[in-house]
């Protein structure tokens, strides 16, 4: 499975933005269903974006026109985009990608995906 280094997280107060980055080491990231996942201690893992090989995207409903998912395939990277942000959207922050075998959802995503970072931390401040 891909690999992922994430970064881009830090400290910043609610209304504010991130730019969440990603780099896949060693694979290629075209016929990629890739997605983000953010957790807290203690609770499970969520399931945030996603993005298929067609380029289709999915978004969990909190994130709705706040968050953009995107990426760039010559350079092994995805993004995340975070506007208006809110104190529940503390979390650490991984990637995760499967091969694109028509079924790309975060679901899909949550249940194959063995080979998790060590995530970005966002902290959101009221």
């Amino acid at each position: 499975q891909v690999r992922f280094v994430e970064s881009g997280g830090g400290s910043v107060q609610a209304g504010g933005s991130l730019r969440l980055s990603c780099v896949a080491s060693g694979r290629t990231f075209s016929s990629r269903c890739m997605g983000w996942f953010r957790q807290n201690p203690g609770k499970e893992r969520e399931g945030v974006a996603s993005i298929a090989s067609d380029g289709s995207r999915l978004y969990v409903d909190s994130v709705k026109g706040r968050f953009t998912i995107s990426k760039e395939d010559n350079k092994n990277t995805l993004y995340l985009q975070m506007n208006t942000l809110k104190p529940e959207d503390s979390a650490t922050y991984y990637c995760a990608a499967l091969r694109d075998l028509g079924t790309c959802s975060l679901a899909t995503l949550k249940y194959y995906y063995k080979s998790w970072g060590q995530g970005t931390q966002v902290t959101v401040s009221s």
